[in-house]
């Protein structure tokens, strides 16, 4: 079994967890589990360690802190996915670059500038869906993805009109990235 394996088991182990503590907080709260009895005081005494931070970010936040199970539950899936995907990229991509150092040096440059693309693709697509959840060019999670894209962005916004209220430049952008990477493999 290798470490890969090992963390899926882990990040399985994790959900689970997070999925017995949001359903038995929730059992709890909404009284399908008596607040008086033995195993509540065992589910509260379990949980609460871990969602009084989460219920305390809710409230900062205008949420409703009873959400918070269920907040640590979405966590718990989402960041499990992150991480599995996260760690299967720096595997495939030690994978490359050992492969491409054994190739040479063109397979280095030709390596190079694919994970070129690929990072400013991956910042079009965080640009993309900054905008759509109100977070834009000022945002500091953001502002690199504008750093690193507004060069092939904002001269196309010149010669591409928004459709309706949607820009498709980002659009554009990475089409154009795409084939601006196909030539370069091409001529290397």
């Amino acid at each position: 079994m290798g470490a890969y394996d090992v963390l899926r088991l882990v990040v399985l182990a994790v959900a689970l967890a997070a999925a017995l503590l949001s359903v038995g907080s929730w059992a709890v709260t909404s009284r399908r589990i008596s607040p008086f009895s033995r195993l509540a005081r065992v589910i509260r005494a379990l949980s609460d360690p871990v969602l009084r931070p989460i219920e305390h970010g809710l409230v900062r936040q205008g949420r409703n802190p009873q959400d918070a199970p269920w907040w640590l539950l979405g966590m718990a899936i989402v960041g499990g996915i992150l991480l599995l995907t996260l760690s299967q990229w720096l595997i495939e991509m030690a994978l490359r670059v050992v492969a491409a150092e054994e190739a040479g040096p063109r397979a280095l440059a030709r390596l190079g500038v694919y994970l070129l693309v690929q990072l400013l693709s991956l910042a079009l697509f965080a640009r993309v869906i900054g905008s759509w959840i109100g977070a834009g060019r000022y945002n500091r999670w953001l502002r690199p993805a504008y750093r690193l894209t507004d060069w092939i962005v904002e001269p196309l916004r010149r010669f591409i009109p928004p459709i309706g209220i949607v820009d498709i430049t980002p659009l554009a952008a990475w089409l154009l990235l795409q084939i601006l990477l196909t030539i370069l493999l091409k001529v290397m």
